[in-house]
């Protein structure tokens, strides 16, 4: 009986010492397909790790957008990849099949998580079992409802290649960011994974022409949406959303700095120049979009009397967090003008602590103060880089709305 134990005790350990072999020889550079589950759905997008000597690093992949993870950690049977600047991260053991398997977590949210698998390989974004009958390119006005009723105005720009799908949906408080996916029969599937945001879209396409479909946000959120082909449609003017109130003309302002310092935008490193308030968190990607423009046209501009403040509503009500938040993400962006920490990334507290504003309905929010301490224009949301054409008039609007200011003397 003991010879019986002993041989299973040996066989076992050995199996067990083959699995920890195998692990340690899987590959982990190159190309992943990775899924998160969102039960019944599955989210996929590419990632892809990468190894420099000892260090490694990651990229996300969704459509054309390569978004770079430093800080990745590796063993001999496990990975853990922080997610940039969000406060999230992907943590996976390597299975005994030479998968990754294992959970997103967003780390200041205690219910916030989803399971995650990725297997190794190049693959396309989502298994399609028929031709397309259809080609969704072009401009389609939606109208995305959640389960309380209330709806909201959009346009979905989409652009298909054979079976393969990318666009985004843009609202009227900034975009859904690159998008990628496939078309299967009358179905399209899309999805996007930042870090942050996890995105799922389905669209069928009814009798009429016209579709229908459903859009999930995370473990747990969802909406339904409809949509016609229509190239004029638009949405609401971005300086139209949020303005001053009645006898207001100026913004005035004092929070502290990442050190704990106060910081007024009466400040004389303010006077005299043209001042850009950006309302941002750094849990917010088309806030990451914006910066990741600011910071570099910053350096390029603020020789010529120009200063950008930060006003970061963080996910707790915590300084030393919100600090350590925001120093790792304008680290990590290159974003060397002043930030300030000046509340929670609630819209009703960002509007209480700017009383001045009709209230904030978005995060970012841009606003734009002359040399006389005025405010001049206020720019609600973000058309980052995924929306193509208007990421560039935006830029053009932006650059011809300085120069006017700078040229008012």
């Amino acid at each position: 009986m003991k010879k019986i134990y002993w041989s299973l005790v040996v066989l076992v350990s050995g199996l067990l010492s083959c699995q920890k072999e195998d692990n340690s020889n899987v590959t982990l550079e190159g190309i992943w397909h990775a899924e998160l589950e969102m039960s019944p759905d599955v989210l996929p997008f590419g990632l892809e790790l990468i190894q420099s000597g000892e260090k490694w690093s990651a990229v996300l992949i969704n459509a054309e957008e390569r978004l770079e993870i430093e800080g990745i950690q590796v063993s001999t049977d496990s990975v853990w990849i922080p997610l940039g600047i969000f406060d999230s991260d992907i943590k996976a053991k390597i299975n005994e099949r030479g998968d990754l398997e294992g959970s997103y977590v967003r780390n200041y949210a205690a219910d916030y998580k989803m399971p995650f698998y990725a297997t190794k390989g190049a693959t396309q974004r989502f298994t399609t079992s028929a031709k397309p009958n259809l080609d969704f390119s072009g401009r389609w006005k939606t109208v995305f409802q959640d389960d309380n009723g209330k709806t909201y105005d959009a346009i979905a720009v989409l652009e298909q290649n054979g079976d393969q799908l990318t666009g985004t949906f843009l609202t009227a408080l900034g975009d859904y960011r690159y998008l990628e996916g496939n078309v299967s029969g009358d179905t399209f599937y899309l999805s996007a994974f930042d870090g942050s945001h996890a995105f799922f879209f389905q669209g069928d396409v009814l009798d009429d022409g016209s579709l229908q479909g459903r859009f999930r946000s995370g473990p747990r959120y969802k909406e339904t949406f409809i949509a016609v082909r229509d190239e004029e449609f638009e949405l609401p003017v971005a300086g139209s959303l949020t303005y001053l109130k009645e006898g207001f003309e100026t913004l005035d302002f004092t929070f502290p700095d990442t050190d704990g310092e106060k910081v007024s935008i009466q400040d004389e490193q303010f006077k005299d120049k043209v001042v850009l308030v950006q309302l941002f968190g750094t849990w917010c990607p088309n806030c990451m979009d914006e910066t990741k423009y600011l910071a570099p046209w910053y350096e390029q501009n603020k020789d010529r009397g120009i200063e950008i403040i930060g006003l970061a509503f963080e996910s707790k009500p915590d300084f030393d967090y919100a600090s350590k938040r925001v120093k790792n993400a304008a680290e990590r962006l290159g974003a060397n003008y002043t930030f300030l920490i000046a509340g929670v990334s609630n819209k009703e507290k960002a509007s209480q602590a700017l009383p001045a504003l009709n209230s904030v309905v978005a995060f970012p929010t841009l606003i734009y103060i002359d040399r006389q301490g005025k405010v001049r224009h206020i720019h609600t949301g973000f058309n980052g880089p995924g929306t193509g054409g208007l990421y560039d008039r935006w830029i053009e609007e932006h650059e011809s709305l300085v120069n006017g200011l700078l040229g008012e003397g």
